[in-house]
């Protein structure tokens, strides 16, 4: 059976040669053999160079033989033109079959590359360390790679003829769904992550991809499938989150909050305990500008000024007040490291809320010194007693006035009640010597009779007390004898540490200049043993008593241990 090419080029001879008997017999003009050309070569195009020089020589033997019949001799002429002919035929016929030659080996070039690319392509395909499948558009399975059976439990070709959804759980089906419509509607690949069912009914947390292989039409083999297996990324996602969860519990549970801070962009970022600790609206982040409102002056540098030279790792640890809207002062502290992100500098760390620790330390140390100014009240209660019965005991009753007595005794008394008065509206049951001479010498001092010259210095307690007594012996004596009770003369006060150093003894002096009314009577009296004139004073240490008729001195001396007692 003869093929269609061979066919089509044996009508064309045969139509050739019918049209030019058809000529010649009715005598129309001489094409001079031009009429072959088409022939020739539409047989050099179908068939090979043999085939096309045999047909050139029948056509120029068949014009040769009709001019022969008409003419009954050919002319020279003519025998040229078939000669013409069939060279030009040869050529053509040569020209086409080497054409012929050029393409079908550029052809085999191309297919063997497709060929190769094909082969690289099915290896990748079978060897790939995911699991790939060709899909119908229906979502039944038409080939799969070894793979993809690994994965799900099943041999190779018992996946070919399945359904797509019968390999998805149950909960996931819908997700497929919505997955193929998507990929149909929208776009050309579509992705999501589900689980799929193995042979054995266990899950695999696997994510399918769905793509199209073909976008003018959907042919039969439309979908390419791709699976890969993401079953410990999910445990190890799911463990992250149950370990996130644990850990904003304890972080909740302890009032606590993360942050973050990057000096590079200005900004804060923390979590959402962090800006309920400062009494703000959660955000992802905030500018660090943002907390200057909140934060007390005094502590916004800890906060905003950046690490200069960080060192990765180095601690960071501060407190910060901050007032938050509702007009709360709370103490925050910011605990965590400095740490270096690609030239970044950054702080991270965990904000913990102070206040009620604050205001419970704070109250302890006030229940504290409570307790031992009450300690101290008490002390000084029980010294009181005896100190009032030494009094009374060292007392006499002057030529036996009683009266004079109890004057006596009730001055005594009210000047150790203002004393004690004035140490215990005091901090910590202490006073300084300049509060006592003022208390004693304050009516001297407004009309200038008297002045008074040294540094604050505390004295404490029993001492005080001790001390207050040699100022109220020394001011009553002046009064009776000295400077006080006449309108003549003048009162110093004065007192410092010795040599001006700070924790030397303490040089005190009291200097009358004028005439005395009266020279004292050199006795050993309730005065003489509180001023130490006879031995040792009621505090301190070497005193010194001078008595002349131009005046009176005293001096007493108290190392830092007796105004302490």
């Amino acid at each position: 059976m003869l093929s269609p090419t061979r066919l089509a080029s044996t009508a064309v001879v045969v139509a050739t040669l019918l049209f030019e008997l058809g000529v010649s017999h009715a005598g129309g003009t001489d094409l001079a053999f031009l009429e072959f050309v088409p022939a020739v070569v539409v047989v050099a195009f179908l068939e090979d160079r043999r085939i096309a020089v045999a047909a050139t020589l029948l056509l120029a033997l068949a014009g040769l033989g009709a001019r022969l019949i008409l003419n009954h001799q050919p002319y020279p002429d003519e025998l040229a033109r078939a000669t013409l002919l069939v060279l030009s035929g040869g050529m053509i016929a040569m020209l086409f079959d080497r054409s012929r030659q050029s393409l079908q080996a550029a052809m085999d070039v191309k297919l063997a590359a497709v060929e190769a690319t094909e082969s690289r392509y099915r290896r990748a395909f079978e060897r790939a360390a995911l699991g790939f499948a060709t899909a119908s558009d229906g979502g039944e399975l038409l080939g799969v790679n070894k793979r993809l059976g690994v994965l799900l439990g099943y041999g190779q070709n018992d996946l070919v003829g399945k359904r797509l959804d019968e390999l998805v759980h149950q909960d996931d089906r819908a997700l497929l769904e919505n997955s193929l419509n998507a990929l149909r509607s929208q776009a050309p690949w579509f992705g999501s992550e589900i689980r799929l069912t193995r042979s054995d009914g266990s899950t695999l947390w696997a994510s399918v991809t769905l793509s199209l292989s073909a976008s003018d039409a959907i042919p039969a083999d439309s979908l390419f499938v791709v699976v890969d297996d993401i079953t410990e990324r999910r445990a190890a996602e799911e463990a992250l989150r149950a370990q996130n969860e644990w850990l904003d519990l304890a972080l909740s549970a302890g009032r606590l909050g993360t942050w973050r801070i990057e000096y590079d962009k200005s900004v804060i970022a923390g979590s959402r305990q962090f800006w309920d600790i400062l009494g703000l609206s959660p955000a992802a982040s905030r500018p660090l500008s943002d907390l200057s409102s909140i934060v007390h002056p005094a502590d916004w540098a800890k906060l905003a000024s950046p690490p200069g030279k960080v060192r990765p790792g180095a601690n960071y640890d501060v407190e910060v007040r901050i007032k938050r809207g509702d007009g709360q002062v709370r103490w925050v502290a910011l605990r965590g490291r400095e740490e270096d992100q690609g030239g970044r500098d950054q702080r991270i760390g965990i904000a913990a809320d102070l206040t009620e620790r604050r205001q419970t330390t704070l109250l302890r140390a006030a229940v504290r010194r409570q307790e031992k100014l009450m300690q101290e009240q008490r002390h000084r209660f029980s010294n009181l007693f005896p100190v009032i019965t030494a009094i009374v005991k060292m007392l006499s009753a002057p030529d036996d006035d009683i009266d004079k007595f109890k004057g006596t005794l009730i001055e005594r008394i009210r000047a150790l009640e203002a004393t004690h008065m004035l140490l215990t509206n005091s901090a910590g049951g202490s006073s300084t010597i300049r509060d006592l001479v003022v208390q004693e010498l304050r009516p001297y001092l407004q009309g200038g009779k008297a002045t008074i010259t040294g540094t604050d210095i505390k004295i404490w307690g029993g001492a005080a007390e001790s001390f207050a007594m040699i100022i109220h012996e020394l001011t009553t004596n002046s009064i009776k004898h000295g400077v006080l009770g006449d309108a003549e003369g003048a009162l110093e006060v004065r007192w410092d540490f010795n040599s001006g150093e700070i924790g030397a003894d303490v040089v005190f002096e009291w200097i009358e200049t004028g005439r005395r009314r009266a020279a004292p009577t050199p006795r050993q009296g309730f005065g003489s043993m509180v001023l130490g004139i006879d031995g040792t004073p009621l505090v301190g240490h070497s005193s010194r008593f001078q008595v002349g008729q131009d005046g009176f001195r005293y001096s007493l001396r108290m190392s830092p241990e007796e105004i302490r007692a």
